[in-house]
């Protein structure tokens, strides 16, 4: 009785640290300046470039990136197999995700069951685990994302992607487990036809979805999760079950950004499509005021808040919580991303800017993988990995 006292103790005092923690130094700071270029103890590195060949086998186009990153997809998806296993020691969910998650990749729209079943020859990996690995993105994505217009009228469109939450804590290096073994994976993805490309995006190998991509001279887009009762586990489940009406939330933003020629069709596309979970779809064109985040139910769009210089409005900024409503007490990214996007001001924004803003803890945490700018007037996208030295909140 004692023991489980002290625990609940622990437990309790653990968690009201983590509470009070993202409000006060050394877990939050003060705005960032002169991070960009990147160097120093957050930055790991650039992400590679991979072309991927729309003309040729959905079943063949991925081969060459997951020959080169076959090793750390393996070693990614033993992590989560061996988080499974510490739940359910006998095994059994793993042999259950190997017999029924594979059938699953025949019940996708075309191209996307194809490329899975190509993913999984070539890293050599069960079916129904590659499967898994690209339905995970629907769940358990956190993110920053941010569109922001300068004086002149150009367009601006970064993000931080967090992911990992709760998904095995590595007491060693003080990181999520499966943070840690993303960031290998992240790769920037240029999307061909007849030699030209159609749009870029950032990926982790093996996922087949978008949640950052760039359409050059048309718009951006990216995808952050919105938390609600009505979630994706639903949506999933309903698509086990047979009902499939909806749409991947991944699969639709890289339809988006291989088939939609302007911000106003990929608006109306992102608003209107049915999906299997709710988001947010946080999008930029190539025209002034030409910036929104669409706040989306998993039948409906809900809100369309748009950049609006003459409500003096130059950006708009979305994390996983309804701009309208205050963020969850734990996990307040929002207010000082808006606090340093408030301090740079519009006559100042620029890449390096963003960058600064998306390296001020506590909005880069232990979760964040990697940060991307981009530029759609130029066609410009540009990823760096990304670590949070200690102290830093877990998220």
């Amino acid at each position: 009785m004692l023991a489980s006292k002290i625990v609940c103790c622990f437990y309790f005092f653990g968690f009201c640290g983590l509470v009070v923690g993202q409000y006060v130094p050394p877990y939050t700071e003060e705005c960032r300046s002169g991070t960009y270029p990147p160097s120093g103890p957050t930055f790991k590195g650039q992400a590679p470039w991979y072309k991927i060949n729309l003309d040729i086998s959905p079943r063949q186009r991925w081969h060459q990136l997951i020959s080169d990153k076959k090793a750390e997809l393996n070693s990614l998806i033993q992590g989560i197999k061996d988080l499974a296993n510490a739940f359910f020691p006998s095994g059994k969910l793993v042999e259950l995700v190997d017999k029924y998650m594979g059938p699953l990749a025949d019940t996708l729209p075309f191209p996307f069951g194809d490329e899975i079943k190509g993913i999984a020859e070539a890293a050599d990996i069960p079916l129904g685990e590659i499967v898994l690995f690209n339905v995970f993105y629907e769940l358990f994505t956190v993110c920053t994302s941010v569109v922001a217009e300068d004086k002149t009228g150009k367009l601006f469109h970064a993000r931080n992607l967090d992911f990992g939450l709760f998904l095995g804590w590595n007491a060693t290096t003080h990181a999520w487990k499966v943070t840690e073994q993303l960031r290998p994976l992240v790769v920037n993805l240029d999307f061909q036809r007849n030699n030209a490309t159609v749009f870029k995006s950032v990926n982790y190998a093996g996922y087949m979805g978008i949640l950052t991509g760039i359409r050059p001279k048309a718009f951006t887009l990216t995808m952050n999760e919105r938390f609600n009762i009505d979630g994706g586990f639903i949506g999933i489940l309903e698509w086990l079950l047979g009902k499939r009406d909806g749409m991947w939330m991944g699969f639709l933003t890289r339809q988006v950004l291989e088939n939609a020629t302007s911000y106003e069709e990929a608006k109306n596309k992102l608003a209107q499509t049915k999906l299997l979970a709710p988001a947010y779809f946080i999008l930029g064109g190539n025209k002034s005021e030409e910036g929104c985040v669409i706040t989306r139910s998993r039948v409906a769009s809900l809100d369309i808040w748009e950049i609006s210089l003459k409500q003096g409005r130059w950006y708009v900024l979305e994390t996983n919580y309804d701009h309208w409503k205050d963020p969850l007490f734990l996990d307040d990214r929002r207010t000082p991303a808006m606090k340093c996007m408030n301090r740079t001001t519009q006559a100042n924004i620029s890449f390096g800017t963003i960058y600064d803003v998306l390296s001020t803890k506590p909005v880069l945490n232990k979760l964040t993988t990697y940060t991307t700018l981009m530029d759609v007037s130029e066609g410009k996208l540009e990823t760096y990995l990304r670590d949070c030295p200690n102290p830093c909140m877990p998220w």
